[in-house]
């Protein structure tokens, strides 16, 4: 399997704003939502321009958090953006990490005339649902990533081998999720089943984890993954390496390094596939580098498997 970088573009909000902390991605309509985990907005893409879509509202007043201003221990931390429909309209998943109990929620968006339809929902009942089945403390859950397999999605934790956690995933179904996020059914019963562990290796000594995925039209999965050295679930360190990672079920069947961007390790925690052809993944990837003063940046990746 090898990995190319076709293309590189700083995202900036139409204001000039730059978007930070970029962690999920999926299609939305014409363009694609991008969450930021750091604040209460998302971005959209649409051709060249970027638009702010708020999905929850300000957390004491604030709409962004960071380490630097005291204010990290506020933010909703949404980490997934998953594909998903309601009533057979295209809609998106956003979901938090659960690192925290603050980081327990989830937005269901969707497209409305000109504008957006967000309806949010807290979910600590399903979160202690998904640890578990992991067989991990709930302050161990730290899920980064989605793909979606027809009517299930599979909900991906980011694993640290310094804590001794591997990186594991579980599915959910898809519509009794929707119906948690619009208020039709409690959260604690959406069912969590078939719980898979991922051996992805390590870097330089660091394991890595996986920070998000997406499903191929053969079934397989191919996930993002990054080495960070990190001692928990919830503060940063530095990142030795990122790759993608081609799965069948539990089985890794190749791994291979995303190429270094103007001579740095880009932290890839958003994944979306945009097409196949000729044999070769075309992907859209959202990368988060962990600095709020550096606008976070998409990357188109070819990949071809081989």
């Amino acid at each position: 399997m090898r990995v190319h970088v076709d293309d590189v573009r700083a995202l900036r909000f139409d204001d000039g704003t730059p978007v930070t902390a970029a962690s999920g991605i999926s299609p939305l309509g014409p363009g694609w939502l991008v969450a930021q985990d750091d604040a209460t907005v998302a971005a959209w893409l649409h051709g060249r321009r970027v638009a702010p879509v708020r999905l929850l509202p300000p957390v004491e007043g604030l709409d962004r958090f960071g380490e630097a201003a005291g204010t990290k221990h506020l933010k909703p931390d949404l980490e997934v953006a998953c594909p998903a429909e309601v009533d057979g309209e295209p809609a998106v998943v956003v979901l938090g990490s659960g690192s925290t109990p603050r980081r327990m929620r989830g937005v269901l968006v969707r497209r409305s005339g000109a504008g957006f339809q967000v309806e949010p929902a807290e979910l600590g009942p399903l979160y202690a649902s998904v640890a578990a089945e992991l067989g991990l403390p709930v302050e161990h859950l730290n899920l980064e990533g989605a793909s979606r397999h027809g009517g299930t999605v599979r909900w991906f934790n980011r694993g640290n081998l310094a804590a001794g956690v591997p990186s594991c995933s579980v599915d959910v179904p898809l519509e009794a999720l929707v119906d948690a996020l619009l208020g039709r059914a409690d959260s604690g019963a959406v069912e969590v089943r078939r719980p898979r562990v991922y051996e992805l290796g390590k870097v330089e000594g660091v394991g890595l984890a996986v920070t998000d995925a997406v499903a191929l039209p053969d079934g397989r999965v191919l996930l993002s993954a990054a080495a960070e050295d990190t001692p928990n679930a919830v503060d940063d360190g530095p990142v030795v390496a990122t790759a993608l990672a081609l799965l069948d079920d539990e089985e890794v069947l190749a791994t291979a390094a995303i190429p270094e961007v103007g001579g740095r390790v880009h932290k890839v925690e958003g994944l979306a596939l945009r097409r196949v052809h000729g044999g070769e993944l075309h992907l859209l990837a959202v990368v988060d580098d962990d600095d709020p003063e550096t606008p976070s940046t998409a990357i188109e990746l070819r990949v071809q498997l081989g």
